[in-house]
C-alpha cells in the first residue's frame, strides 16, 4: 500500500476549497440532470443545499453529497458508502479505497436497485 504524500490523498489530488467548490457543485448538478433526463417513474431527484436525494417508488433513498471539510463528494447507498475524492489525471471524482468512478458507481448501485440494466450518461 502506498502512504499519502504531501498535498495527496493516495491519487487523488487534495483540492483547495474553491477548487473543490468549482468541482463538487457542478458534478452535483450535472448528475441532477442527467437523471432528469431519464424521464422515468422509477424515480425521483432532487438537488439541495449541496445534497443529491433520489427516493425511489419503494421510498428507498440514496444520497450523494457534497463533503467540503474532507472535500470529498460522499454517496450513500443501501447498506454502502463511498467518498469519491477529486482525481485529476482521469478528470473524474474517484473513491480511494474501491477506485470507483463516481458516475459507473451511481448507475451500477441503481440498475441493481431497479433489477434492469441502467446507464447514466455524463455531460460536460
Amino acid at each position: 500500500m502506498r502512504g499519502v504524500a504531501l498535498g495527496r490523498k493516495r491519487d487523488a489530488v487534495t483540492l483547495s476549497e474553491a477548487d473543490y467548490e468549482a468541482r463538487a457543485e457542478p458534478e452535483l448538478a450535472r448528475l441532477l440532470d442527467a437523471l432528469d433526463a431519464l424521464e422515468t417513474d422509477a424515480l425521483e431527484a432532487e438537488l439541495e443545499s449541496g445534497i443529491l436525494t433520489l427516493e425511489f417508488s419503494d421510498g428507498t433513498r440514496y444520497i450523494i453529497n457534497s463533503h467540503r471539510a474532507a472535500r470529498q463528494i460522499w454517496m450513500a447507498a443501501e447498506r454502502s458508502a463511498w467518498h469519491f475524492d477529486w482525481d485529476d489525471a482521469r478528470g473524474a471524482w474517484i473513491a480511494a479505497k474501491t477506485a470507483d468512478e463516481l458516475w459507473s458507481t451511481l448507475s451500477s448501485a441503481v440498475a441493481k436497485k431497479l433489477s434492469r440494466p441502467f446507464e447514466l450518461v455524463r455531460t460536460t
